[in-house]
């Protein structure tokens, strides 16, 4: 398969849909691992007001391991840019990075920083291994 251009060998697959799916604003990849296979199930566009808490959780944890692994910040204004949300609405954002908190699947990078100044890292690298909000 590599041979015919079908597939690679470098590991960039996930990282490329992970960003199409955020650069392009659709509801995260459902990721279910069974013990025979692996199903992978793509969503198209999807608005905000449409997508089930499951949709924003998994859309918000896509988000900080995308910003995370290309060394830059999750942070509310990243969270309105993704969604399309106005900066005067920064509440619904904050609501949405809850959301994913209370999931355990971001984490403060430092617990310590003011509101206005947070930033966010997937649960599997926080900096002490917490997952507080």
């Amino acid at each position: 398969m590599r041979r015919s251009g079908l597939c690679e060998e470098r590991g960039s697959g996930w990282d490329k849909v992970a960003f199409e799916i955020d650069f392009n604003q659709l509801p995260a990849p459902l990721v279910e691992v069974t013990q025979e296979h692996t199903r992978i199930t793509l969503y198209s566009h999807r608005d905000l007001r449409h997508m089930d808490r499951a949709d924003r959780v998994r859309a918000v944890y896509l988000h900080a391991c995308l910003r995370y692994v290309s060394a830059q910040k999750m942070t509310n204004a990243s969270i309105r840019e993704r969604f399309g949300i106005a900066s005067h609405n920064s509440a619904k954002a904050s609501r949405l990075i809850k959301e994913a908190v209370d999931e355990h699947l971001i984490a403060l990078r430092d617990p310590r920083a003011p509101v206005k100044l947070r930033e966010y890292v997937p649960w599997w690298a926080a900096p002490d291994g917490s997952i507080s909000s």
